[in-house]
């Protein structure tokens, strides 16, 4: 069988299941969750085992150091890729909640009722935790899923999907809810962008190459984060005992994911008392420092240039600017920023106001991490990526962000006259 066919064959069996999966109750979705929870706590070897190939392999390719943290199934994570699958289960399911109702003059009842999308398709890399959130996701959500993973996690990835398709199954959920595909050939990606007629959205979590082939060539619906550069301001009233752990724990807690600090945005009447401290703890933890002209003359640090307000570095790097005033501050989150999770450390209300109404940015903190920015975080189960569009969602994509509205009319012989 081709490729062309056999990604066809998934998409009609994915929409074939989607058809099921619309009418499918909340017990047996839950049963099935819950079922993979076990199974993937008592398969806890036999994943490590896989994960240990791909990361093998990874090392062999130079994979940077974040890149193979982002890979690693270690035990914790393991556990945690379960409860999120049993905190899933135990979130109410929004098929079908009434979203209003109104009655018209004319005795016509309307309302607006959750209904799940169809047919998800997820594009990603690395992380191979991805494939247990967004199944689990789109399950309880009513959806079918297909699944396509980057080469670099194909053995923990095949190895966790087969777990999870195994525990749909056994729970009586269709056959083809959730579907992984095998290949690693690049070629996938582009078949399964033009499956219009199977796939109702497409969702992609990786690198910035990534993000831009799926939105050039994709004839699906597509929501995304191009890139994570997220900031930190540090305000002229903040207090710095509290704006030091808040950095260094949004830049170092793990630099490899999106929701990590990739620049630090410094008033310049704190800067020469907090930039000491702050870089010397960062720089201990093992972070390059790159800064403007300013921040050079009070700390030891590489030039910054303009690409890299722009740059996510997914790495232990971080730019550092310092800014007069708190609307520079939001002058330069908002052009250089890419709209995803953007912090203001401030004792004052009106600067955190301030700062909260004029950042354009899907999630904005007042005197806290970045790092928050994750479905798991916000109290939703999981999520299946963080969302820097206006339409459809926007933030963490969890289960209302899976579903769509129905329009429900109830009439008694109404006609329009």
């Amino acid at each position: 069988m081709s490729l062309h066919d056999e990604i066809q064959t998934i998409g009609r069996q994915a929409r074939a299941a989607a058809d099921e999966l619309r009418s499918l109750s909340s017990a047996v979705k839950d049963k099935a969750l819950l079922t993979v929870a076990t199974r993937l706590r008592e398969s806890k070897g036999k994943l490590q085992e896989a994960n240990a190939k791909d990361l093998e392999a990874g090392r062999e390719k130079g994979l940077s150091s974040a890149m193979l943290d982002r890979l690693e199934l270690t035990d914790k994570r393991i556990e945690a890729m379960a409860q999120g699958l049993e905190e899933v289960a135990a979130l109410a399911d929004p098929v079908g909640d009434i979203v209003s109702q109104t009655v018209r003059p004319n005795g016509i009842r309307i309302a607006q009722i959750r209904q799940p999308l169809g047919v998800i398709g997820i594009i990603y890399e690395s992380r191979p935790n991805v494939t247990a959130d967004a199944a689990a996701l789109c399950l309880k959500s009513g959806n079918a899923t297909i699944l396509r993973g980057g080469s670099e996690a194909i053995h923990s990835n095949l190895a966790i999907a087969d777990i999870f398709v195994e525990g749909v199954r056994e729970a009586g959920a269709p056959q083809h809810a959730v579907q992984m595909i095998t290949t690693t050939d690049r070629a996938a990606v582009g078949e399964m962008l033009q499956m219009s007629a199977y796939i109702d959205v497409i969702v992609p979590r990786g690198g910035k190459a990534l993000i831009e082939r799926i939105y050039s060539e994709s004839r699906i619906p597509v929501v995304a984060h191009l890139d994570g550069i997220c900031h930190t301001y540090v305000h002229a009233d903040a207090n710095l005992d509290m704006a030091r752990a808040i950095c260094v724990n949004a830049k170092m807690q793990r630099p490899g994911v999106c929701n990590a600090m990739e620049t630090m945005l410094v008033h310049t009447t704190v800067a020469p008392s907090f930039l000491p401290v702050v870089a010397k703890e960062l720089e201990a933890a093992g972070c390059e420092l790159r800064g403007c002209g300013q921040t050079q003359a009070i700390i030891n640090c590489k030039q910054a240039t303009d690409e890299d307000w722009t740059t996510e570095y997914l790495d232990a790097i971080l730019s550092i600017k310092i800014v007069d005033s708190l609307e520079a501050a939001i002058e330069h989150v908002n052009l250089y920023g890419s709209h995803h999770s953007d912090a203001i450390v401030t004792e004052g209300y009106a600067a955190a106001e301030r700062f909260l109404d004029a950042v354009d940015s899907a999630t904005v903190y007042v005197n806290a991490s970045t790092r928050f920015t994750d479905g798991f975080m916000f109290g939703l189960g999981a999520e299946i990526g963080i969302s820097t569009n206006k339409l459809h969602c926007r933030g963490p994509m969890a289960l209302k962000e899976l579903t769509s509205l129905k329009y429900v009319i109830r009439g008694s012989g109404q006609i329009r006259e």
